[in-house]
């Protein structure tokens, strides 16, 4: 599993999905989370966070967002020089077979499909953590 300090990014429109993610996350002892309501809001603090010494190491995103889709968001990170190797897992409603290949052909390192439990976001935590370890 991911380091206790692992700075995570928790990016989703719904405040209260947002919170069940980031206890979750703290279940798994996570506590350095930082949330944004939207790709649009969390693009700069991607940025501002790579910029400085202590840059994200996981981001957790929604899908379905107003300003700035998911995807766009993983698209961006994925472009950015420090964001090429990032842990990125989406989190979506659909589980259509077209959307996971977009995800996949844009780097997603994994992705949950709503609703889930904190059991099954550690799990996918677990996975991705295990691709990353073996580098």
């Amino acid at each position: 599993m991911f380091p206790s300090d692992t700075k995570v990014l928790v990016v989703d429109d719904f405040k209260t999905m947002r919170k069940i993610v980031i206890n979750a996350l703290k279940n798994c002892g996570l506590e350095n989370v930082e949330e944004a309501d939207d790709g649009a809001t969390a693009w700069p603090m991607f940025e501002e966070a790579a910029a400085s010494d202590k840059p994200f190491s996981l981001v957790i995103s929604d899908w379905n967002m107003p300003k700035m889709q998911g995807i766009d968001f993983l698209k961006n990170v994925r472009a950015h020089p420090a964001g090429k190797a990032t842990p990125f897992v989406l989190v979506t409603a659909e589980a259509e077979q077209s959307n996971i290949v977009q995800a996949v052909q844009a780097g997603v390192s994994n992705y949950i499909v709503k609703p889930f439990s904190p059991a099954d976001l550690k799990t996918k935590l677990e996975q991705v953590y295990a691709k990353v370890s073996k580098g």
